[in-house]
């Protein structure tokens, strides 16, 4: 009966010492259609579905230099990824050949999502290439497609008379982050040798980058 009592009381304390957000301020968004790269570099914006992007990438990617935020306790990074074409998630050819499909993201210098992405369509009798997203690489667990908000978009290149030859992904991390600048990179680490236009076999881009600063209570 004491124990109960005791974790009763212990919990109001508890919650107590939760922090809940006190000011939430974004400090960043940029959906590049003004053709706008201020702070990014490594990059050019394309074209995708009728509207602009930042890429199409492969082995490539973009940093984003952030500075002179106000004082805060996190960061919120949200933006929309297009996977297009054929990537292939954790396949992995004889010989690197081609694969595993990866992509990275990382926030001044540490390594926030190292995962891999399958476009591949899973019909009876072929190979279903399974992806590690929305977990690390190398977790094999996840079917083509686990995580998008839509299927339904068209290829650029390789798969470019197919309506659903690319994926879109929600990206969002927040993350405890309290300096005055902040560095987002995003990258690639594609591999295909068995074709004579990589990029066109498999890349991506990004729209809609968003970035807030939190302060906590």
């Amino acid at each position: 009966m004491i124990k109960k009592v005791l974790c009763i009381l212990a919990l109001p304390f508890f919650f107590s010492c939760a922090k809940s957000v006190n000011s939430d301020v974004e400090v960043y968004s940029n959906d590049f259609q003004s053709g706008d790269l201020t702070g990014i570099t490594k990059a050019e914006i394309g074209t995708f579905n009728g509207g602009k992007v930042l890429g199409q990438f492969n082995n490539g990617g973009f940093d984003l230099a952030l500075k002179d935020l106000p004082a805060h306790d996190m960061v919120e990074v949200t933006f929309d990824l297009y996977i297009h074409d054929n990537w292939d998630g954790n396949i992995q050819m004889q010989d690197n050949v081609a694969g595993p499909d990866i992509w990275r993201m990382q926030v001044d210098g540490k390594t926030y999502i190292n995962t891999t992405f399958s476009n591949a369509e899973c019909v009876p009798g072929n190979i279903c290439p399974p992806q590690s997203y929305p977990a690390d690489y190398p977790n094999n667990n996840q079917n083509p497609r686990v995580g998008s908000v839509n299927v339904k978009l068209p290829g650029v290149c390789a798969q470019a008379k197919s309506p659903t030859g690319t994926s879109l992904y929600k990206i969002k991390k927040r993350i405890a982050h309290t300096s005055a600048s902040l560095l987002i990179q995003c990258d690639d680490k594609l591999l295909q040798k068995n074709v004579s236009d990589p990029k066109c076999d498999e890349s991506w881009s990004v729209d809609n980058i968003k970035v807030r600063v939190i302060n906590l209570k």
